[in-house]
């Protein structure tokens, strides 16, 4: 799977709003992340760059990006990057997730996503920790989470 959805986002984002539609097929496939309307910017081995603009539905009730709008910013572009990232006999799960809320989040958010360490083949599952930095239009980071990713083998059956 890996390898064809790194292949699918280097062939749909050539084409003119193929940033978008390759957005479009994400949310797609995994329908909740539609309500934050993620736009990915970067994908490659080890880094999602994805960003989700000032709209008032992701704010909460003082005007800022809500929180948990920052964390479905964080899960998405670290489960997409570990998704192309991961060696092909292996898959992911979140397994447990920290944040820190550093600044008022306002406006466009910026999130990237990248491992501590590179992902291995193993016969036995183990933690991979996947650190998600969230910065406004000026750059500041406004919000930082850690996510555990479980990586197991995949099952022969």
């Amino acid at each position: 799977m890996s390898g064809s959805l790194l292949s699918l986002y280097q062939r749909i984002t050539r084409w003119p709003a193929g940033h978008w539609l390759f957005s479009r097929a994400v949310c797609f496939r995994a329908p909740y992340f539609a309500t934050i309307a993620p736009r990915f910017v970067t994908l490659e081995p080890g880094r999602c760059e994805v960003r989700i603009r000032d709209r008032r539905r992701v704010h909460n009730h003082i005007g800022t990006v809500h929180a948990i709008a920052l964390c479905n910013l964080a899960e998405l572009s670290a489960g997409v990057m570990a998704e192309v990232t991961i060696p092909p006999g292996m898959r992911w799960i979140p397994k447990g997730m920290t944040v820190e809320y550093v600044a008022k989040a306002v406006g466009t958010m910026s999130a990237v996503a990248a491992p501590d360490a590179p992902a291995v083949e193993s016969a036995e599952g183990y933690e991979w920790p996947v650190v998600v930095h969230v910065s406004d239009p000026a750059g500041t980071e406004v919000f930082r989470a850690r996510i555990t990713m479980w990586l197991s083998p995949r099952s022969r059956h």
